[in-house]
Formats: structure tokens, C-alpha cells, sequence
């Protein structure tokens, strides 16, 4: 068997092991799995590549596994829970980074050869830059917004629009040059045309990004995630290697499914999102307008009580779970509550934390059952029979202000949770979410607020169970 048909044949496996490792992902039991068939496909069809051009040696190639494999296990190690939404940010920028630097490596090597590409190949270089560049200063911005390095509120300008409308059509007049379709303006030279449509497609991402509120960052990272599939697809059509093309493409849809769903979860349509600046100031000073109200408060030891003489608990985690690192304390009071002969239930809301699946990979790290893990639709209709919820970090997935046609979050599907018995709300104050609005669940009469932070509430209330 010649070295060819071993290469097509690693190809053909290659793909099959991305199409399981994409089954296997859509169960938390069997995501881990999946994951890494996925990364094996991956790490065969690079070797085969490098092989099949000649690109460098098997000792290159295993020197290349130690040093890339050695940073993603640091990476993986120390990258904390919380900062997992920036994380998947760089590697969508580096995803949408790579595809257009293949783009543009095959448009220089065609060009100093002295060849002009047919119109398919011109069109796949120029589609695979643009969607490629926008995915990476995009997924840059939406780095820094989730980092706090740049503002997570909406950046507009006047003229905003007007000026997008012409960036794009000079981006798609540069294109067209950079694709062969109309002669380069201005007589520029085929580096500088390259160079000021990569600059142009740099700025689009950027100012895509950047009017779209911290809210919103769970859908644009999985919008990201979708463009950088679709430009590494698009930069398997200009080197002909297939098992680029179905894996990009593979990512590509995955991304676009995700997204859809996200949206479908918030109640809001994919352009609603892009263009409706979500989050902005002005809902925040709504809510500094607002009246002052009485809340109930409890400690450790009211809440311990509530819970353990209670005969279900739904859990239901946010974000605030997240940063304070609670996950295995929670476990613990969880644990002693079943010990109790209590039915507990944990309610996993599509948009919850800052990055789809976010709360499911956190109750993992803490070895929480997956049968004890329920969707929105799943368990919203048993809260009015349930006895105590208890809220750890959540905010705008359990506002009721979300059934106020008024409201900004108006028709955003929520967790029931005022119509359970009680309700045990974690928190360190009273602050708002990422909506930026007051939560009317805090004032409610059968509402007890834990004002804590979530993991020495969590500790506080393991010693009291077990003392009840």
C-alpha cells in the first residue's frame, strides 16, 4: 500500500472519528469521550498532512505533540472555571487566525509562481480571509469584554450603521480583487490588495463585536465558534484537503445549532442580538431609579433548617456558583440532604454562566450525578410542587420581570422558581445580572436572600445540616 492511500485512508478515519466525537458530545455522561475523538481525529489528520507534503518528520511531529500537547494540559489545568468563556474565546481567534493565514499563504505562493487562481479557488481564498479575519479580531474583542478588558456595556458612535454599511462595501470591492473577479483599484500591487482586505476584515469583526452587550456574549461566542468552523472549512476548499473541509463544516453547523438554540432560550432572534445592543446603560438606571423594598434575610442556620426539613430541594446554579468556586461545598449540603431522604434536583437553565453548558461542566468537576441534572423544559413544570429552591448565583434566568411584556427580558423563557414553596436566594447583594434590571423574586414574601458569598455560605450550611 503506497503512502497515498494510507494518507486518504487516515483522512477517511479521521472524519469518521469527527462525526462520532460529535455524537458522544451531546450527553454530559459521554461528552469527556467524545472530546477526545475528536481531538484524535485531529491530531491524525495534521499527521498525514505533515507527512504526505513532506512538512516536516515523524521526530518533528512528536516534538510538535509534546510541546502543544505539554501547553494545552497547562492551559487546561490552570485556567479557572470562571475564565473558561475567555478561554473558548482565543481558541475560536486562533481557529479563525489559522484558516486565514492558510488563506493567504496559498494567495502569496500562487502569486509569486506568477499563476492567477480560477475564479473558484480566488473566490474560497477571499471567503476564507474575510470569514477568518472577522472570527479572530472578533473572538479578540469578545475576549476582552469577557475578561473586563474592554467594557462589557454596548460601544456605539454616531453613524455607526451608515459606516459599516460602507466598510462592507469596500471590503467587498477588495475582494473581488483579491478573488481575480475585477482589476485591483487603485493599481495596487496583489501584497497590498491582501493586506488592505485582511485590515478591512479586521475592522468588520471588531466593529461587529463591539456594540453587543455583556449579556449577550454566550450567543456571540457560539456564533464565533461557527465562523471559525465555516472559515476552516473554507480554507479545506483552497488547499483541497477534505478532512478540513467536513470538520470545519462539522463545527461550522454544530456552532450555528447552538446558537440557534441559545436565542431560541433567550426568546430573541439571531439579529436581535447582533444589532440590539442588549444590556446598555440605560436598563441599569432604570433600576437606580427605582423605590427601595424590604427583603427577608436568613443565615446559614434558618436556611439549613428549611432544607433539611423539607421533603425536595431544586437547585438551581449561576454564574455567582461559578466565580465563587462552590460547586463541591454545594455538593456536600446536597449529599447530606439525600442522606436526609430528601429528593434533590438540580435545574439547569440553556443560558446559565457566561458560556453554553457552562453550569453542566462545573456540577461535573464537583462529581454531580448527571441523573440528578434536569433542562428547563424538563423540570419548569414541577417547581409549584416542589418545597425549597435554592438559588446559588442565578439571577436573570429566575427573573419573573421576564413575563412583563415592559420588561427588556420580556418573553425570555425562565426557571418558574417563584412558584415554588420557598426560595433560598445566595447572593452577595442585591445587584443586578447581566440584564442590568431589578429582580421583583427578591421582595417576594415566601423569598429568603442568603447574603453570603456562595462558598462559605455553602460551608456554614454543611455544618449546620449536619448539627440538625
Amino acid at each position: 500500500m503506497d503512502l497515498s492511500t494510507l494518507v486518504e485512508l487516515a483522512y477517511l478515519a479521521s472524519a469518521v472519528l469527527f462525526v462520532v466525537g460529535l455524537k458522544r458530545m451531546q450527553s454530559p455522561a459521554t461528552a469527556r469521550a467524545g472530546n477526545g475523538l475528536a481531538a484524535l481525529a485531529m491530531l491524525i489528520a495534521i499527521a498525514a498532512t505533515l507527512i504526505d507534503n513532506e512538512v516536516v518528520s515523524w521526530a518533528g511531529i512528536l516534538i510538535g505533540i509534546a510541546v502543544g500537547g505539554g501547553i494545552g494540559a497547562v492551559a487546561a489545568r490552570t485556567v479557572k472555571m470562571t475564565a473558561m468563556p475567555e478561554m473558548v474565546g482565543v481558541f475560536n481567534a486562533f481557529g479563525g487566525g489559522a484558516s486565514a493565514l492558510v488563506a493567504a499563504a496559498e494567495y502569496v505562493r500562487l502569486h509569486a509562481l506568477g499563476l492567477d487562481p480560477d475564479a473558484a479557488t480566488g473566490v474560497t481564498i477571499a471567503l476564507s480571509l474575510l470569514i477568518g479575519t472577522v472570527t479572530f479580531s472578533g473572538s479578540v474583542v469578545a475576549f476582552g469584554k469577557l475578561s473586563g478588558r474592554v467594557s462589557g456595556n454596548p460601544i456605539t458612535f454616531p453613524g455607526q450603521k451608515p459606516f459599516n454599511a460602507l466598510l462592507f462595501a469596500a471590503i467587498l470591492l477588495a475582494g473581488a480583487g483579491v478573488a481575480g473577479l475585477v482589476a485591483a483599484p487603485g493599481g495596487l500591487t496583489a501584497t497590498s490588495l491582501l493586506l488592505l482586505f485582511s485590515g478591512l476584515a479586521l475592522l468588520l469583526g471588531i466593529l461587529l463585536v463591539i456594540p453587543i452587550g455583556g449579556a449577550d456574549m454566550p450567543v456571540v461566542i457560539s456564533l464565533l465558534n461557527s465562523y471559525s468552523g465555516l472559515a476552516a472549512s473554507a480554507a479545506g476548499f483552497v488547499i483541497g484537503n477534505m478532512v478540513l473541509i467536513i470538520s470545519g463544516a462539522l463545527v461550522g453547523a454544530a456552532g450555528l445549532f447552538l446558537t440557534m438554540l441559545m436565542c431560541k432560550a433567550m426568546n430573541r432572534s439571531l439579529a436581535n442580538v447582533v444589532f440590539g445592543a442588549f444590556g446598555q446603560s440605560g436598563a441599569t438606571a432604570a433600576l437606580a431609579s427605582g423605590e427601595k423594598k424590604p427583603v427577608r434575610s436568613v443565615d446559614a442556620e434558618q436556611a439549613a433548617l428549611v432544607m433539611a426539613y423539607a421533603q425536595s430541594v431544586i437547585v438551581v446554579p449561576g454564574y455567582g456558583l461559578a466565580v465563587a468556586q462552590a460547586q463541591h461545598e454545594l455538593k456536600k449540603v446536597m449529599d447530606l440532604l439525600i442522606e436526609r431522604g430528601v429528593d434533590v434536583r438540580y435545574a439547569i437553565h440553556p443560558v446559565a454562566g457566561r458560556m453554553p453548558g457552562h453550569m453542566n461542566v462545573l456540577l461535573a468537576e464537583a462529581d454531580v450525578p448527571y441523573d440528578q441534572l434536569f433542562d428547563l423544559d424538563e423540570i419548569n413544570g414541577d417547581f409549584g410542587s416542589t418545597d425549597v429552591v435554592l438559588i446559588v448565583g442565578a439571577n436573570d434566568v429566575v427573573n419573573p420581570e421576564a413575563r412583563n411584556p415592559d420588561s427588556v427580558i420580556a418573553g425570555m423563557p425562565i426557571l418558574d422558581v417563584d412558584r415554588a414553596r420557598n426560595v433560598i436566594v445566595v447572593k452577595r447583594s442585591l445587584s443586578p445580572g447581566f440584564a442590568g434590571i431589578d429582580n421583583p423574586l427578591f421582595y417576594m414574601d415566601h423569598t429568603m436572600m442568603f447574603f453570603a458569598d456562595a462558598k462559605k455560605a455553602m460551608a456554614d450550611v454543611v455544618r449546620e445540616v449536619r448539627d440538625t
